[in-house]
């Protein structure tokens, strides 16, 4: 069977492999093909078709790469996640919204990392740029950051204390609405997929209503395949792509050493999306 991973991270977001490197991983995985979906951007798609190219000749399969993106927000003050599989990542109205989310993006780091610095800690926002050159950078990175400067003892300290909701180095992003995510992934012809739904904790009735609204919008799928999910909720979800008639997608979400026990291709090992799902919808 043929195997694809449909919600990959490079270090143009909060994963930690370049493209490049993310290429020759789908290919030692034995993947035919992957999405690239890093968070508000599709900065890292160009180098990682350009890989794909290159090493064809060279393997003994062609590997796919699906231009993608997984765009932030907010339903009823809950932040929510729409992956764009196939986006034009050349569209130029698309880019100009991706740079209008990239400076309000700016904009909040700035804010934050004064915050950081005013309760204590080394940090600026050009120690994170030379830190993470070339990257979106995100909460996950100052968290990093923090980490590796031994300002706290991990990842999850920092979230928990400083950076996390309601802590006192957070700020609120400003919001994206559902409608404007998934008309901007349309606009670049891209699919609208509903990311990893149970991580939300919304009630059946709550998340069908969110997915109704969606649908109204321009929702194509649902990632009803997760390295996370339960039997149970693997179930759930295809029940609900099933019930408005969407897409199933699936994807292990990888970050690379910032979730270390997910792997590309196989999430915590037993993830398995077949290729068949792609050529739905392509």
């Amino acid at each position: 069977m043929k195997i694809i991973d449909l919600h990959v991270h490079s270090n143009h977001s909060d994963g930690t492999l370049r493209p490049s490197e993310l290429v020759e991983l789908a290919y030692e995985m034995g993947l035919s093909a992957f999405a690239l979906t890093d968070h508000d951007t599709v900065s890292g798609v160009e180098e990682a078709v350009k890989t794909a190219k290159r090493l064809e000749e060279a393997k003994p399969y062609p590997m796919l790469v699906i231009p993608g993106i997984e765009v932030s927000a907010v339903y009823k003050g809950r932040e929510i996640h729409i992956l764009g599989l196939n986006v034009d990542d050349r569209n130029r109205r698309f880019l100009e919204i991706l740079e209008g989310y990239k400076k309000e993006r700016n904009d909040r780091n700035d804010r934050m990392a004064e915050l950081l610095a005013a309760h204590g800690f080394d940090i600026s926002k050009e120690k994170l740029e030379e830190a993470f050159p070339g990257a979106v950078l995100t909460r996950a990175h100052f968290a990093r950051f923090l980490k590796d400067h031994n300002e706290v003892e991990s990842v999850s300290e920092a979230f928990d204390k400083y950076i996390g909701v309601g802590c006192p180095c957070y700020l609120p992003k400003k919001e994206i609405t559902p409608e404007e995510a998934i008309s901007s992934i349309l606009l670049a012809g891209g699919h609208p997929v509903l990311a990893h739904p149970p991580q939300y904790k919304l009630k059946r009735t709550e998340l069908e209503a969110l997915v109704r609204e969606l649908v109204s919008y321009g929702l194509e799928g649902i990632e009803a395949i997760y390295s996370t999910y339960s039997e149970k909720e693997e179930r759930g979800m295809r029940d609900l792509a099933k019930k408005f008639h969407l897409y199933i997608t699936g994807g292990s979400d990888f970050h690379g050493s910032n979730k270390p026990l997910i792997q590309m291709g196989t999430g915590l090992g037993g993830l398995r999306v077949p290729f068949e799902l792609l050529e739905k919808i392509l």
